[in-house]
């Protein structure tokens, strides 16, 4: 086959076999004429390719990369180091250009790092079985709570106010439609309250519990946990996954389903996107699991392989009967998070959840000694805690990126009260003479 584009002739002889005189008749017979542009389209003259490549170049130059600051970004994305072996691994045109592998027998390679990175999702986290994943932390978490409403056929769950209001946002959307409840539940000092749960958890499917949550602060999981099991409800956790190389993973304190948010494990923040769901749960659930698993299994010769096993999507069961319209997962992701657990080690996980957790600790100590800042929160928290400053966090947050720092969100964008306070995370990237200089330019920026 060549590549090179239709003659004159070539399209005549096409349109004498198809049975039109021209293209024009070709449409007509296609496209109903009220769908039709009638007129040429209003578009600018046609650019050369250097001088769209130096306008792009200009474009992107507006933007300034986390790379080339001082980033305590938080709220979902962490800059986390990533392992330059990554991205040499990643390029290689196995991984890069593989797609769904259907065909298990011209496809082991693929498989094989699905089981892989499923088999490091479950140690994480503790659960009996990984799926091979999922879009992102948040489309994982609204997954969880459809399979607790399969399982329980109750049409309620119960979100602490600590979530994610972005993760929150994609859970009311998968639960308007079918009519799920979510029932926020008020919280105090910025955790649950136990009593509140108690209220709150009665008739419900399940208890979402982000560890750390939103501002960082480590939940009640044990209690919480124990409430909501009492109450018939399952307790599906969402986790920042670099917190499980020092906290206990969510099958030890109670969960059922385990969910996360990948990034950290190696994928770059890339204006939020694309990242990958880390989705398991225990051995009794398996069969309700969304997406798809890679088992590994013996041929005819009792080798080992890898195939595609428990697919309970529309495409492959009755959709009536499936467990979810996901029909994909992000196996280049994936992939990329399993490269960064292979290299990192247990060890080297270790290592960042320590250096994280006492970088934000120092950080903390230092900001409140300045005038008018104060936690919001008085709760123990990880690696990220929320700030009450004197002026708009927001116009904090411009201020310090004119002076090379990039702080975390404004709260103030996601509720009314604390429009001036502001969101600070910690990885193990940041430096002590680098928080120490974020501390001196946010006491200039606030006054």
């Amino acid at each position: 086959m060549n590549y090179t584009s239709h003659s004159e002739a070539d399209r005549a002889k096409m349109l004498k076999t198809i049975g039109v005189g021209s293209l024009d008749e070709l449409i007509a017979n296609i496209i109903p004429s009220k769908f039709r542009v009638e007129n040429p389209l209003d578009l600018p003259v046609g650019e050369r390719e250097f001088d769209l490549v130096k306008e792009f170049k200009a474009l992107s130059g507006l933007n300034t990369p986390a790379s080339e600051v001082v980033s305590f970004l938080g709220g979902g994305v962490y800059d986390h180091y990533i392992p330059a072996a990554i991205s040499h691994l990643m390029s290689r045109s196995e991984f890069y250009t593989a797609y769904t592998p259907y065909q298990a027998e011209v496809a082991q390679g693929t498989l094989q790092t699905i089981y892989e990175f499923q088999t490091m999702v479950c140690r994480l986290t503790g659960m009996d079985a990984s799926n091979a994943s999922h879009y992102d932390g948040a489309t994982a978490l609204a997954e969880g709570v459809m399979m607790a409403v399969r399982k329980t056929g109750r049409k309620a769950v119960v979100v602490p106010s600590g979530l994610n209001p972005q993760y929150l946002l994609v859970l009311q959307t998968y639960c308007t439609p079918l009519d799920i409840e979510v029932r926020i539940m008020a919280g105090h000092d910025g955790k649950i309250d136990a009593k509140e749960l108690k209220k709150a958890v009665d008739g419900s499917a399940a208890l979402v519990i982000q560890y750390p949550n939103f501002f960082g602060l480590l939940e009640p999981v044990v209690e919480a946990s124990q409430i909501a099991h009492d109450a018939g409800a399952l307790v599906i956790s969402s986790t920042y996954p670099i917190s499980l190389g020092l906290l206990k993973p969510p099958a030890e304190w109670g969960a059922d389903i385990a969910t996360a948010e990948g990034q950290p494990f190696g994928i770059p923040m890339s204006f939020g996107g694309p990242y990958v769901g880390l989705f398991a749960v225990k051995k009794d659930l398996v069969r309700l699991m969304p997406g798809r698993i890679v088992a590994r299994a013996k041929d005819r010769l009792d080798r080992d392989g890898f195939v595609l096993t428990l697919q309970t999507r529309e495409q492959h069961i009755r959709r009536e009967k499936a467990t979810s319209n996901i029909c994909t997962n992000q196996a280049l992701l994936a992939l990329c998070a399993t490269i960064y657990l292979s290299l990192v080690g247990k060890d080297g996980l270790r290592r960042a959840s320590e250096n994280s957790y006492r970088g934000a600790h120092y950080l903390a100590g230092k900001v409140v000694t300045l005038p008018g800042v104060t936690r919001l929160h008085s709760g123990d928290f990880f690696s990220e805690f929320a700030i009450s400053l004197p002026i708009s966090g927001k116009v904090v947050q411009e201020r310090l990126a004119e002076r090379g720092i990039f702080a975390g969100p404004p709260l103030g964008w996601y509720s009314e009260g604390h429009e001036k306070c502001l969101l600070l995370a910690v990885t193990e990237k940041r430096s002590k003479s680098e928080m120490d200089n974020f501390v001196k330019i946010l006491g200039e920026v606030i006054r």
